[in-house]
């Protein structure tokens, strides 16, 4: 089979490794841009996320390629996203785009069904070939989010705009190409050594600010929904801490779930006091996750979320309750197809130099009471 599937990041890296150790030819989408936003929205009701009508984008532009199957993540609990897939299939049924859809999801009552998707994607492939698919796409999986972290730590301390981003972009596309695993650890080392050259190179900047970055995992994970948000924030010298992972989410989601594992556990621990359970989504993650940032000293919180997203709407309404009990400042940001950059791009000047600048009173504040100052 051809398939496509809608971009989430650099996760289309592993993604075609997967599917070719499956034995199927990926069509991997265009890169997203603001042509596939307005073509998803285009088609989908106004009233649906933002998430949706980009995946949708993605999805038309695949099967203009010539993909005959899109593969797409199902889920279910307060969240949408468990609906996704078959209102996408109906969309694109309706502009005359009948093709066949496999939802990966965690099984949940009728097994058969599952079962049957699993076999429709592993049909015809060798197990060796599938493992080996698994095993490398796993690999690039992890080293792509361990590039993209480096990048989050070295992008505040260039000493020449851009030269980061260009740096990640060409080591993405090597792993991209890495046809082994020993390809891919080969890529990661020789870009330690890069990433660490180029902190080195502007070492004698000081130490910047470091903002934590929750919320629903598409907006914070997909540069087209949050405007080059993390690429924004390095280049006003923020040195931004990711709390959401893509190998994270398959670890809980996909394994631990199948296996009948509570993985909201720890989460429910980090936010006693401000949410007692799931809600969908990321909610109760971003809670969480703002609870510990905050523990673990950070500057301020970035909360992101999709405009009309119920569980980040709620996690909206609890992080002021966080901000007030931590001393930390929050700042929430709604995106939707209308979000202008120019405003997006004023709110984060305003509050990095709001933090900058309380950030400054504090280190006053120490070096007076010192007993030599």
């Amino acid at each position: 089979m051809r398939v496509t599937f809608p971009h989430l990041g650099n996760a289309y890296i592993a993604v075609e490794s997967l599917l070719r150790g499956l034995g199927h030819e990926p069509v991997t989408p265009p890169p997203t841009n603001r042509r596939t936003l307005e073509r998803g929205s285009f088609h989908s009701p106004a009233e649906l996320c933002l998430p949706f009508k980009i995946a949708l984008g993605n999805m038309l532009d695949g099967l203009d390629q010539g993909a005959d199957c899109v593969l797409m993540i199902g889920g279910w609990g307060p969240c949408r996203l468990g609906y996704y897939a078959e209102i996408q299939r109906l969309l694109l049924e309706a502009v005359g785009r009948d093709v066949e859809f496999i939802t990966l999801e965690v099984p949940r009552g009728i097994y058969s069904r599952y079962w049957n998707h699993f076999r429709r994607l592993t049909s015809g492939a060798r197990l060796g070939h599938v493992l080996r698919g698994a095993r490398l796409a796993w690999a690039k999986l992890n080293a792509v989010e361990a590039l993209e972290n480096l990048a989050l730590q070295t992008r505040p301390r260039e000493t020449q705009h851009a030269m980061t981003t260009q740096f990640l972009k060409r080591q993405l596309d090597l792993v991209r190409r890495a046809a082994s695993l020993k390809e891919v650890e080969d890529v990661l080392h020789s870009a330690r050594q890069g990433f660490l050259q180029l902190r080195e190179s502007g070492s004698g900047q000081g130490w910047p600010l470091r903002l934590g970055v929750v919320g629903e995992i598409y907006t914070v994970v997909e540069p087209l929904a949050n405007l080059n948000l993390e690429e924004r924030l390095g280049n006003l010298g923020v040195e931004v801490v990711r709390t959401i992972s893509l190998a994270g989410w398959v670890t809980d989601h996909i394994f631990k779930k199948a296996l009948g594992c509570d993985i909201t556990a720890p989460l429910r621990r980090l936010a006693a006091g401000y949410l007692r359970g799931f809600v969908g989504g990321h909610g109760l993650e971003t809670i969480a996750r703002s609870a510990a940032l905050a523990k673990e000293r950070v500057d301020g919180i970035v909360h992101i979320l999709p405009l009309s997203c119920m569980p980040e709407v709620v996690a909206k309404g609890i992080l002021p309750a966080v901000s007030r009990d931590h001393q930390i400042p929050v700042l929430s940001l709604v995106v939707d197809e209308h979000t202008a950059e120019c405003g997006f791009q004023t709110r984060l000047e305003a509050f990095v130099d709001f933090v900058q600048r309380r950030v400054g009173q504090r280190v006053g504040q120490k070096q007076a009471c010192l007993p030599w100052s």
